[in-house]
């Protein structure tokens, strides 16, 4: 989801990458919620990290406590930073109703979009 609010928020600024510790595929309930709000995820695939190793990186945002706990290293230093929020798969497990399950799913989309909407000046204020 970080991903695809970065391209449809600031493609003009960040050339976006986004990748995982343990990619997973795209995950229906994601692209669905992303599609409600007119951002179509559709066509973007689970890459493992390594994969983008050759690009070189400005900063590397990471959005969940696993990546940022085995978060590798990169060549040529980026700035590493971590703004975590909740797993909606791991939330989605314990629902009781798909519905219950995609207002977790909102709940994150939402607040990743309040996120992205402060880039880039909030990478400066944590230098």
């Amino acid at each position: 989801m970080a991903e695809g609010w970065a391209r449809h928020l600031k493609a003009d600024i960040i050339e976006t990458y986004s990748a995982g510790i343990i990619p997973k595929g795209l995950d229906p309930r994601a692209a669905h919620v992303m599609a409600e709000v007119g951002v179509d995820i559709s066509g973007y695939r689970s890459k493992q990290v390594d994969e983008l190793r050759p690009v070189r990186f400005d900063y590397v945002v990471t959005v969940c406590a696993q990546a940022h706990e085995q978060c590798p290293i990169f060549p040529d230093g980026p700035r590493t930073i971590h703004r975590g929020f909740d797993d909606p798969p791991r939330l989605a497990e314990r629902c009781r109703s798909e519905a219950e399950a995609l207002g977790h799913y909102r709940r994150v989309r939402d607040e990743i979009r309040a996120f992205i909407e402060t880039l880039p000046g909030a990478l400066h204020e944590t230098e």
